[in-house]
């Protein structure tokens, strides 16, 4: 495996950014770097132990639907490539495989969340409540159960180390327009109709994802940051899907479950994560990547 990168360090170019994943430099006034880091994160904590190689495999998948989808929606994609740059050859080692040069966009600060099944905040949401955004569900629902049709529940975009609240299509509205809600709405629904269906033919359910949307300066509309990735998506196997558990995965949701499992919850220093998870996580990765680029 390639060597692990926790946190890039391109002296070339001004850092702008660090997110949970992703650290942004500035290349000039209509472009910038995005690297893709190792970093993991759960429940909005980024976690000390990064996994091998994540970010290569995030920047490929993104960058393989980003390429898929182009011509339901503009992506941050440019022409550039991190050849074009003036950095060091130890530079562009560190970054080779997990990096692509975007377009400077104004980010919108929502995130656009399909579901497809209950799980995750959704479920935890519905047990409460009996809605998600309030959007009202049948009752007696399970765990992973299949909602009666797609749902759009966005939410808002917090600060590194807070958490991003579920919130109502309509306070989607106040925040980005009534105009722009409803497109971003539409497009995420194709985007996840396609992947869905592209999907089950290899044999992997798409239960839920996240888009991250951003302005251009003549106001047009493109999709950002990253897309169905195994970070931003709940990916099941078909072949063992069952109603009422936690389904097995080709995400991060393994990683949710350990944390789980030993009672950490984010009032904590976020733990190590052994080996073996380490491993087994890298493998989930590995393998939704192969299965998509075969």
């Amino acid at each position: 495996m390639k060597t692990t990168l926790h946190t890039s360090n391109i002296q070339s170019l001004k850092k702008i950014y660090e997110g949970k994943v992703r650290d942004i430099y500035e290349i000039d006034g209509e472009n910038m770097l995005i690297v893709s880091t190792d970093r993991v994160s759960v429940f909005d904590v980024i976690l000390p132990t990064p996994i091998p190689e994540k970010g290569i495999i995030l920047n490929n998948v993104s960058n393989y639907w980003f390429k898929k989808f182009n011509k339901l929606v503009d992506n941050h994609l440019t022409n550039m490539s991190i050849g074009d740059l003036k950095i060091s050859d130890e530079e562009y080692d560190q970054i080779e495989g997990r990096s692509v040069i975007a377009k400077r966009l104004k980010p919108l600060p929502i995130e656009s969340i399909v579901r497809n099944y209950l799980i995750g905040s959704g479920y935890s949401e519905y047990l409460s409540s009996g809605s998600i955004c309030n959007i009202e569900l049948p009752k007696n629902l399970k765990m992973a159960s299949k909602l009666p049709e797609l749902l759009f529940t966005p939410s808002s975009k917090a600060e590194i180390g807070s958490h991003d609240v579920n919130i109502s299509f309509e306070k989607m509205s106040e925040v980005v327009g009534q105009d722009m809600s409803e497109k971003i709405k539409e497009i995420s629904f194709k985007i996840f109709k396609k992947a869905s269906d592209y999907l089950i033919t290899k044999n992997i359910i798409l239960a839920d994802t996240k888009f991250e949307f951003g302005l251009c300066d003549n106001g047009n509309l493109v999709l950002m940051d990253e897309v169905l990735t195994s970070d931003s998506s709940r990916f099941w196997i078909s072949e063992s899907y069952q109603e009422g558990v936690s389904p097995e995965s080709l995400d991060k949701q393994f990683i949710r479950d350990y944390v789980k499992s030993i009672s950490w919850d984010d009032s904590m220093p976020p733990p190590e994560l052994p080996d073996d998870i380490v491993c087994k996580t890298f493998e989930k990765y590995k393998d939704l990547n192969r299965i998509l680029t075969d």
